[in-house]
């Protein structure tokens, strides 16, 4: 079923009679408290959850899990609230109910739940990476566009001190025009082994097909789907790019204002047609922006052992790198950017060198860095509680998420073409190559 096709009809279920868009937004203003539902609550879902219901404007109103388990423990939290298996039926029965979505499923159930319920004129707060094909992100920018919702993709660090930090210093230009940035991270969402053989009992607590949703049909096994390997999997997840990458590269590509990137060659091993390569090195050219030189370099690292250290990523002092982070490298020195809550460090010729922040117009308003996860991380969500009741606005919307999230999904397609350059078309949307427009979209099942 095409994408579109399933995303009208599962919409046209829900309801009859909508409201006109214009109403929607004055409507939406006007509330006092916002009554959310919430597609995904195991997890991550269940931290999106938690942090989420602790504005003290929301009210749960509903809760929906393919799995029985993490519905009870979910439902023990918020025992008012209704508790459903099947997103679409629950949009369905509670549509004039409900004023906002939030989405904290595997990858591939992003955009059918979010676009059924934009369709609807719901707000939605959608885990990243906002969708699993670039097509999605496309439509869900439009959409979101198009109705005026309120949307916010859940990068919560992309509200933390450190990268806000980051953000000013780059603009200010502390080191110049950004020629390079490097981005890394150890993890390895990726499986170079064969594909299971067999199948398994499913277990009674799962719904598999609903599991699959728009996916195509696998059988059910033991421990390589759910609940956590899907990252692993073309099918389900976008690999440690499609995890760790959103992440990392949110401040780089927020601070330098990027748009999408015109060329991009992933160096990995042969697609196996199951799993995502365990390492990937993946290079992107830019357009420049007033930000960066005329052309702007980025180069991604995975998997265990990453990054390779060559000249632009060796710190002062033997030093070892950060675990995970990023470097900026200018034509006046290297801003060092940790993940994660750890300030930006500014290399100037092999050393390290002080950064006086009072020459840095916006810093004197941040404060002081809070390194508490637990009572930083819901500001994200509660900012975008307050922008659904008209109070302020969302810094990750789709707008800006999605064009994140296709830069991450280019990457990961060109996965698929080891060590080949594929050429993007912003305008078109489509590759220069072809073969790798297959890949840009997949035909949803009907489940």
């Amino acid at each position: 079923m095409k994408r579109r096709k399933f995303i009208k009809s599962s919409a046209a279920l829900a309801s009859a009679s909508l409201l006109p868009n214009s109403l929607w937004a004055i409507n939406s203003l006007n509330k006092d408290r916002l009554r959310t539902t919430h597609i995904g609550v195991g997890g991550m879902g269940l931290e999106d959850l938690n942090a989420m219901a602790s504005h003290p404007k929301v009210d749960v109103v509903a809760l929906c899990d393919v799995d029985a388990n993490a519905l009870a423990e979910a439902s023990k939290l918020f025992p008012e609230a209704k508790t459903y298996g099947d997103y679409r039926i629950m949009l369905k029965e509670l549509n004039n109910d409900i004023d906002a979505v939030v989405v904290s499923t595997p990858d591939h159930t992003h955009a059918p739940a979010s676009m059924m319920a934009m369709e609807l004129g719901k707000s939605v707060y959608c885990q990243k990476p906002l969708t699993h094909h670039v097509s999605e992100a496309r439509a869900m920018r439009k959409i979101a566009k198009e109705k005026n919702l309120v949307t916010q993709m859940g990068i919560q660090v992309h509200s933390f001190y450190d990268y806000k930090l980051a953000t000013i210093l780059i603009q200010a230009g502390i080191i110049g025009k950004v020629k390079t940035v490097h981005a890394w991270s150890p993890k390895n969402w990726g499986y170079d082994g064969p594909v299971p053989e067999g199948e398994d009992p499913i277990p009674e607590h799962l719904d598999w097909n609903l599991w699959l949703g728009t996916s195509a049909k696998r059988p059910y096994k033991e421990g390589v789907y759910h609940p956590g390997n899907w990252r692993k999997l073309m099918d389900y997840g976008c690999g440690t790019l499609g995890d760790m990458g959103v992440h990392i590269f949110d401040t780089p590509y927020n601070a330098l204002q990027l748009d999408v990137p015109k060329t991009i060659k992933n160096k990995c091993r042969k697609p196996n047609g199951f799993g995502f390569p365990e390492k990937n090195t993946v290079t992107y050219k830019f357009p420049g922006t007033q930000y960066t030189t005329r052309k702007l370099k980025w180069i991604w690292h995975d998997g265990e052992g990453a990054p390779k250290i060559c000249k632009q990523l060796k710190l002062p002092n033997d030093e070892t790198l950060p675990d995970q982070g990023a470097m900026f490298v200018g034509k006046k020195g290297r801003l060092l950017l940790p993940h994660f809550m750890e300030l930006p460090r500014l290399i100037v010729k092999g050393k390290y060198q002080d950064i006086d922040l009072s020459n840095y117009a916006g810093t004197e308003a941040m404060g002081t860095p809070i390194r508490n996860y637990g009572s930083e991380s819901p500001k994200h969500y509660h900012q975008f509680v307050d922008a659904c009741l008209g109070d302020g606005l969302c810094t990750a919307p789709f707008s800006y998420s999605a064009r994140l999230t296709e830069t991450i999904l280019l990457g990961v397609i060109a996965g698929r073409f080891p060590n080949k350059t594929l050429h993007w078309n912003n305008k078109t949307a489509k590759f220069a190559e072809e073969e790798a427009n297959r890949y840009l979209d997949a035909p949803y099942r009907e489940f």
